[in-house]
């Protein structure tokens, strides 16, 4: 019941942070600002929880290690791939573009009347409010679009092996790991263009922010939802974000929707609302 304002809630988080990244840009490649949100996160995440992968009798887990670190990988593709994307092309362009992955996550996993008529009119709803617009002959937003598309590939596994995570009982531990992992994996690419940030302490400040409400805290919301719900429903539920992205703007930016907009904001409503009433029905039989 909780699931659908736990994720605006996240989705809130996530571009108020990632308004924070695109101001980073100046500095830094969009590649460098990605990695070092997902580092700084790592920090983050590490310092709270303290865990080592270990089972109850004290023996190093190897599998939770594995799982975690296939993850981070997944997790680490998605971030990187999203901030090249939106170095390209607007950020609610790019999450609508982005959504495809989860839609097909639930087309392919989803069953019933409800998740599949949820999948259509999410999917008619986001592309209403900002994917139509998206002009394919500038080189540069055609390369944004291809990496939004990478994202939103990466985005439907972070969804499936996300789910396998929270549902393992250690999801938090598991995350903190996971993006130790991605930090990690990702040196190459993303380290050697972060030394402006790192070098100034209110920039390094900021991407610290980033990192806090881009990765740590949705990424948290995350894994308390996906121990709740199938994942299909979860993929439906993300389509709550690029109405979280319309909604943003509106409010900070004051960027007033247009019919289509308003449109798709309904239909995605809708879509939540069957996708949520069908994992309640589940739940009372």
């Amino acid at each position: 019941m909780w699931a659908p304002m736990l994720m605006l809630g996240s989705g809130i988080s996530q571009y108020v942070g990632a308004s924070f990244a695109v101001g980073l840009f100046a500095v830094a490649p969009a590649i460098s600002v990605g990695w070092g949100r997902i580092a700084a996160a790592a920090i983050i995440m590490l310092v709270w929880r303290r865990a080592l992968p270990r089972r109850p009798d004290g023996s190093f887990d190897w599998h939770m290690l594995g799982r975690a670190a296939l993850f981070g990988i997944v997790l680490g593709g998605m971030n990187l791939n999203f901030y090249m994307a939106i170095d390209r092309i607007p950020l609610g362009t790019a999450v609508s573009i982005e959504y495809i992955g989860p839609v097909l996550l639930a087309a392919l996993t989803g069953r019933g009347w409800r998740v599949r008529t949820g999948i259509t009119l999410a999917a008619l709803g986001v592309f209403l409010i900002s994917w139509a617009g998206v002009d394919m002959s500038d080189p540069s937003v055609a390369a944004g679009v291809g990496f939004v598309l990478l994202a939103g590939l990466f985005w439907a596994l972070y969804i499936w092996i996300g789910r396998k995570v929270a549902i393992g009982g250690r999801g938090l531990d598991s995350l903190s790991w996971a993006m130790m992992v991605a930090g990690l994996v990702y040196i190459p690419l993303g380290a050697p263009g972060i030394g402006p940030i790192v070098s100034d302490w209110k920039l390094l400040l900021a991407l610290f922010a980033v990192g806090t409400l881009s990765s740590a805290l949705p990424y948290g919301i995350d894994q308390i939802v996906m121990r709740k719900i199938p994942a299909p429903t979860m993929a439906l539920l993300t389509s709550l974000l690029p109405v979280t992205s319309l909604l943003v703007g509106l409010v900070m930016l004051q960027q007033i929707p247009n019919w289509a907009e308003v449109t798709g904001l309904i239909l995605v409503s809708i879509a939540v609302a069957l996708a949520t009433s069908h994992t309640q029905e589940e739940a009372e039989a």
